[in-house]
């Protein structure tokens, strides 16, 4: 559940693509007019101030005249405080935002690029304004923060908030994971001195290095599913709209427990073999087949889930099309 990030956005915005262009261009389109060419700073920073409380992903608005330089400051959103304002007289010809709403008579948005200012994956969307007698009155231009629309699109900007609480929850869970683990460990490494003082003193128990394998191995499960957990849920991002995110968690988590099951049926086998009595054979043969047929109800799952996926999205290409 951490942020998207700069891969993570651009995958996303290829598959919004329509939707985020459809959305920008009525924005703009409404919002734009010959108007905002005569308005002083202060009005302009209100006019953008109400559209930032309808969408709040719009980061930045600025004029160019007719040859691509910046007529006034840039006009923050008010998610910028205490940025210095600059840009007035730059020579803005040479941007694509500029090229394309020069070469264009509709509004036009630029692929992705990084911002100058927060070093975030953003769009500009221009538009170029004509006087009555056709000529260029000048080229309004907006920034938008990429991950921002994304996630007002996708409906997930509320989920956001809550992130900082699931993660604290996720974190404790995780904390208690690794302090079972080096419990685990500690009892190992005990378990290994009795050995070593049995083997000492000559009274040496072919059964006794088994206890040290059992803790190691509860160890290492619950080790890994707490590294599992941290990864999955705290450190890396986690689109839980996406087929195969989900698919991931649930693989890694189940191919844990699978790995930590086996190597307990196998001990189980070893120690019986040891005791030459097989007392408990039957038990480690029936958990190692349900150690196989869970990975290979795994194996099922895991080819079923991704062909679905890729129906799912040639069905949604199709629809695009």
């Amino acid at each position: 559940m951490s942020k998207m990030n700069h891969i993570n956005v651009i995958e996303k915005y290829q598959e919004h693509h329509t939707a985020v262009h459809n959305l920008l261009s009525s924005i703009l389109s409404c919002f734009a007019n010959e108007k905002m060419f005569d308005q002083n700073e202060k009005e302009l920073v209100d006019q953008l101030d109400s559209l930032c409380n309808y969408y709040p992903f719009v980061s930045l608005l600025y004029l160019l005249d007719a040859n691509g330089k910046q007529m006034g400051m840039n006009i923050y959103s008010k998610k910028f405080k205490n940025v210095r304002k600059t840009g007035q007289g730059i020579d803005r010809s040479k941007q694509p935002y500029y090229k394309m709403a020069i070469a264009s008579d509709s509004i036009v948005v630029t692929e992705p690029y990084l911002s100058s200012i927060r070093r975030e994956l953003c769009l500009s969307v221009s538009n170029k304004i004509n006087r009555a007698d056709g000529s260029i009155r000048g080229i309004i231009v907006l920034d938008v923060d990429l991950a921002t629309i994304i996630d007002f699109l996708t409906g997930n900007s509320r989920r956001v908030h809550f992130d900082p609480y699931f993660k604290t929850i996720y974190s404790i869970i995780v904390i208690g994971f690794f302090s079972v683990a080096l419990l685990l460990l500690y009892l190992a490494i005990k378990e290994c001195w009795t050995v070593l003082q049995t083997l000492i003193n000559g009274h040496a128990d072919k059964l006794l290095p088994f206890g040290v394998v059992i803790y190691l191995t509860l160890a290492l499960a619950i080790f890994d599913l707490g590294k599992t957990t941290l990864e999955e849920e705290v450190l890396l991002y986690k689109d839980i709209l996406r087929h195969s995110s989900t698919r991931r968690t649930i693989t890694r988590f189940i191919a844990a427990i699978i790995i930590s099951v086996s190597i307990e049926a196998l001990l189980m086998i070893f120690k019986s073999a040891l005791q030459e009595s097989g007392e408990n054979i039957i038990q480690a043969v029936w958990i190692i087949l349900a150690a196989g047929f869970l990975l290979l109800c795994m194996a099922i799952y895991v080819y079923l889930g991704s062909k679905a996926e890729v129906a799912l999205m040639n069905q949604k290409n199709n629809k695009d099309l």
